[in-house]
């Protein structure tokens, strides 16, 4: 079956998830130690897909060509360039900006190179099966180590076929978290006798046992230390070096053998990367110049194809091990003068052989930063910008090029751990401009997330975008770009003072703001008088969100919509912007798109939901550092437990939010707080206490400038004044939201206003107003705010003697707060009904199920799976878990075969 000796089992086990995989889709990832048969593996799997007319494409990660971005993609596609013209313009146009085939002219992102990657295969293989081999996987450049993990974990159901090597805990930029693994363990004793015969027959035995001893299973040192001990190089086999490092030391004593010519040959390749031989001379001189190492098995030429391939790994670390330090600048030298034509590889090589500050050099790695930053790899125009640094010889272009790369770590990729050592660095290398405004943009930035210094964070971005020369050049991208965290800044300190700084540097760009900036900064800083003009644009960004790859774009429109309840059309997007955080990419756009979809969670009463998003957003809080983005997930969080009845814990996380965010006059944290505590206090029905809570967030009767949270107490605080005697206040809140137009902004904002108009009634009219607003479209979409209308007609018919017509409104307000598990309202409900002469108790036992537990349960009952049912509902597939974790106990079953049965049950009773 195979000439892999004592693989015979691995072997089958691999060519069937080749038939399997390349049939229905799959991935496998093989680990293991150096030598252990993961190439010779993956060899075989080639062999075997190939006979199968099935088409292979490798891509081998080489450690020298780690930095050059894109490098590994450009190996997996190569292939399959030809087919490139059928993808749709927008996928086309990424992958031949990313692969370099055109001249980039806008900017992609990581997600739409990924997206526009799996199209391509999903194509090849509908016309043939494809099998992507991926060996070496951890010296992958980390860009396409990330866009192969994306459509690793996509592949399913497409004809495609992954399989990838790497060393056993060897880290990598290949996340394999998910996907299928086999750990390749050493050969059997009988079987590494059998290899050790098959090529070795005339050891002697007493050599043998040692070696068998020595190589501890492992297919490389029995097939290579035979060759050491044979040379009589005593130290080889020393059992002081770890195997890894023997083997290599047996690969340096051959090396250290080969003419000098030949030596150096070998380290260009190395160097180099690329395998192709005119990188290293003219590819017939150099066939002969490497005949003494083909001879040695350690390379192979095919001088054909003009490539040369290393027999494995080790012998490249030997060859760079035993060259010193002037050998390998002047092979880097070489090579750059090789690339004139490839600025990428240029640039790296100089810098490789750069024995000091070199502008010329950093320069231009400062280009290729730029060109990899539009290409989609932030990461690697990070990594760039700090080796231009390194080489920058004075200390206003260091000062420039250490701020640009924390500008690029805090706003794009958003890992803030290591922007203040780059922002001490900038400020070290040139006192008097700190890196102008890319280091103050970064700096602005940490100053708010990390820290929540939003006066210090305002104080120094304002004052560098007014001093710009041109500070109303709306094609600045970096002033664009602090513009939007201005913005974020004013938000969260609530004050009209910075705000006007704010609307002054928007309205000053020219020839105009961009749209989105446009839309955020009318629909977000003040929704209730300038929203309701921006609605059509707002709502024309949104449809265009399904083309949008840009998590940046889509989390910011998401914003833009958040008060005025549009989320629901955002879903799609901000899960693919999610998903996206999940494999590596932009972390604060993960935790946004997290809690704006816990934000419709609460709204449309999935209360559930809202703890399994808002948790995972705070955990990416607590891991990147981001002090006060945590507090939007925590409000929701103490929402909810606030309206089940939680008051202890809203409380508390109330009293945490006003301790933390008042010395830092982060006001829009403490309007958070004074929102929770307004809902306790109406859950308890102490309406005084919420009068004066929700008087905190806006006066009675207006709606404060810059106070958007006040869009969501509406009902509260027309409540609250009519059941504290206010008439007067609540009607004059009724009529601030009609002079706002606030009905106009969403149909849940119609339905509230609509059921305070009806709070605020007079016993003449109250019933044909809350009429009006249970007629409200979709009402049903808001069960909470629903369920509160009901409960105060309910209320208002009971004490104006009208019981029978009570109970309708009492018992509808009833079943929405027990899906809800909103206990206290529950409770004043069902003490209301009981004034009307209705006992309304739930049966000993009954489970309680929300509507969405009970829609996910059925869905699970069917046989779908947590991932299918997930897609059907735009949730997480831990969402689903989580949901299926609480109904189990409830229905008291332990399976889900048992679903069907028990809902069978539930129904009937």
């Amino acid at each position: 079956m195979t000439d892999l000796v004592g693989r015979a089992d691995e072997v089958a086990s691999v060519r069937s998830f080749v038939e399997d995989a390349t049939a229905r889709g799959g991935e496998l990832v093989i680990t293991g130690e150096p030598g252990v048969g993961k190439s010779a593996l993956a060899a075989d799997a080639a062999r075997h897909a190939a006979a199968l007319g099935v088409r292979v494409v490798w891509v081998i990660g080489v450690e020298h060509d780690a930095n050059v971005s894109f490098s590994g993609l450009s190996q997996l596609l190569g292939p399959l360039l030809g087919e490139i013209d059928a993808l749709n313009e927008r996928h086309r146009s990424a992958l031949r900006g990313a692969l370099g085939l055109e001249a980039v002219t806008s900017a992609a992102s990581r997600l739409a190179i990924s997206n526009a990657t799996l199209d391509l295969l999903a194509r090849a293989a509908a016309a043939r099966p494809i099998l992507l081999i991926v060996d070496d996987m951890p010296w992958l450049d980390p860009i396409s180590a990330k866009i192969l993990a994306f459509v690793a974990r996509r592949v399913s159901g497409h004809r495609v076929g992954l399989l990838a090597t790497a060393r056993s805990g060897e880290r990598t930029a290949f996340d394999t978290t998910g996907l299928r693994t086999h750990e390749l363990g050493p050969l059997s004793d009988e079987a590494a006798h059998d290899l050790l015969n098959s090529r070795y027959p005339a050891l002697a035995p007493r050599p043998r046992q040692r070696l068998l001893a020595e190589a501890q299973g492992n297919p490389l040192a029995l097939l290579e230390l035979p060759i050491a001990l044979s040379s009589h190089s005593t130290g080889v086999l020393s059992p002081v070096l770890p195997l890894t490092g023997r083997l290599q030391h047996v690969f340096a004593a051959r090396i250290g053998d080969l003419p000098h010519g030949t030596r150096d040959a070998l380290l260009l390749a190395v160097l180099d990367g690329t395998g192709d031989l005119a990188a290293v001379g003219d590819p017939r001189r150099v066939a002969q110049v490497l005949a003494p190492a083909v001879h040695e098995r350690l390379v192979t030429v095919d001088p054909a194809a003009a490539r040369l391939t290393f027999r494995h790994p080790l012998i490249r670390s030997a060859i760079v091990g035993q060259a010193n330090e002037e050998q390998r600048r002047t092979a880097h030298q070489r090579l750059a003068e090789h690339y004139l034509d490839d600025v990428q590889r240029r640039a790296w090589h100089l810098a490789e052989a750069a024995t000091g500050p070199d502008e010329t050099t950093a320069a231009l790695l400062q280009q290729v930063a730029h060109i990899d930053l539009f290409r989609g790899d932030s990461v690697a125009a990070i990594t760039e910008l700090l080796r231009a640094a390194d080489l920058s010889p004075h200390g206003a272009g260091r000062s420039s090029r250490l701020a640009e790369a924390a500008y690029l770590g805090a706003i794009v990729t958003g890992d803030l751990r290591e922007v203040p050592k780059l922002l001490d660095a900038v400020r070290r290398a040139d006192p008097e401009h700190h890196g102008s405004l890319a280091g103050a943009v970064a700096g602005a930035y940490h100053l708010l997330n990390e820290a929540g210094e939003v006066d210090s964070a305002h104080r120094l971005l304002i004052t560098v975008i007014n001093a710009l020369p041109d500070p109303g050049d709306a094609h600045n991208k970096p002033l664009v770009e602090g513009l939007y965290t201005l913005l974020m800044i004013c938000f969260f300190a609530g004050r009209d003072e910075l705000w006007a700084d704010f609307h002054t540097a928007i309205d000053r760009l020219r020839p105009r703001p961009p749209q989105l900036l446009a839309i955020l900064a009318n629909t977000f800083s003040d929704p209730a008088h300038r929203a309701l003009p921006m609605l059509g644009r707002l709502d024309a960004a949104i449809a265009a969100l399904r083309h949008e790859n840009s998590p940046a774009r889509i989390v910011r429109t998401a914003i833009a919509a958040s008060y005025l309840d549009r989320i629901r059309d955002c879903r799609e997007p901000l899960w693919r912007a999610i998903r996206h955080g999940r494999e590596g990419g932009a972390v604060t756009s993960a935790i946004e798109a997290l809690f704006l979809l816990g934000n419709d969670a609460y709204f449309t009463g999935r209360w559930d939901e809202v703890h399994t998003l808002t948790t995972e957003g705070l955990d990416l809080c607590e891991a990147h550092d981001y002090s006060l983005l945590r507090w939007p997930g925590l409000f929701l969080q103490a929402l909810v437990a606030a309206a089940r009845g939680d008051s202890e814990t809203a409380r508390g996380l109330a009293q945490q939010m006003s301790g933390w965010a008042g010395p830092r006059r982060a006001d829009a944290v403490c309007t958070y707080a004074w929102h929770i505590r307004t809902l306790v206090a109406m859950s308890r029905g102490d309406f005084e206490e919420a009068y004066r809570s929700a008087e905190r967030v806006t006066p009675v009767g207006q709606f404060a400038p810059h106070a958007p949270n006040a869009l969501w107490l509406i009902m509260e605080m027309v409540e609250a004044a009519a059941r504290t005697g206010r008439a007067d206040d609540a009607a004059a809140h009724v009529k601030a939201a009609d002079q706002a137009h606030i009905a106009q902004l969403s149909p849940r904002l119609e339905l509230v206003v609509a059921g305070a108009r009806a709070m605020a009634a007079d016993e003449e009219s109250f019933a044909s107003l809350f009429d009006s607003a249970l007629a409200v479209p979709d009402a049903d979409r808001w069960p909470f705010d629903l369920a509160r209308i009901h409960l105060a007609y309910g209320e208002r018919l009971r004490r104006t003697r009208s019981p029978a017509a009570a109970r309708t409104h009492l018992h509808a307000a009833a079943d929405l707060f027990d899906q809800l598990q909103a206990r206290p309202w529950a409770q004043r409900t069902s003490n209301e009904l009981r004034a009307t002469g209705v006992h309304r108790d739930r049966p000993a036992g009954a489970p309680e199920l929300t509507a969405q537990q009970l829609q996910i349960a059925r869905l699970a009952a069917t046989g779908l799976t947590n991932k299918q049912i997930g897609e059907r509902l735009f949730l997480s597939s831990r969402t689903v878990g989580y949901h299926l974790h609480q109904i189990f106990p409830k229905l008291g079953v332990t399976s889900r075969a048992a679903l069907r049965d028990a809902l069978d049950d539930l129904t009937r009773n």
